[in-house]
């Protein structure tokens, strides 16, 4: 099942999965909650891509300002048959995560020219940024958890 909790985020997403030609899309508070997802079959999968995208985010982050001064963007990991891209998308609310994962049916190269694209459209699709936004991680968090799972899950009522 794929969706967003957010309606907004559907269709950019939906297009770079299509035009890209990725196996599986995510996307991500920076915190890591889950806000889309495409390709995943199980909520376990997409909650610890979730929790994996966000720590090697902060991780990369900080790593890069260490070294060079400004956070690292754009992490790449290769493999032997799938491939990983996980980068920022700003908004008028603020950064987002957006994790892919590809095979020899796309390429890296591919990737990143359709996502210069998405980061385009998605910013585009964003609301306005709220006044005073909620906390990420605020007292009713697993229940928001839970319904934002069922949500792209097909299971809300």
């Amino acid at each position: 099942m794929n969706g967003a909790v957010e309606t907004w985020m559907e269709e950019p997403m939906r297009r770079f999965v299509r035009d890209s030609g990725v196996s599986l899309a995510l996307i991500a508070h920076p915190s890591g909650q889950v806000l889309g997802q495409m390709g995943f079959a199980r909520a376990v999968d997409v909650m610890s891509a979730c929790a994996l995208a966000a720590a090697i985010n902060a991780s990369g982050a900080e790593l890069g300002r260490m070294l060079d001064g400004k956070p690292f963007n754009g992490l790449h990991h290769p493999s032997a048959g799938r491939q990983a891209y996980l980068v920022t998308a700003e908004t008028a609310r603020g950064p987002y995560l957006f994790l892919t994962v590809f095979d020899q049916a796309s390429s890296l190269g591919l990737v990143r020219v359709f996502f210069d694209e998405f980061r385009v459209r998605f910013a585009e699709a964003a609301p306005p940024a709220e006044a005073h936004p909620e906390p990420a991680l605020a007292a009713d968090f697993e229940q928001d958890l839970h319904r934002n799972l069922a949500v792209l899950f097909g299971k809300a009522s």
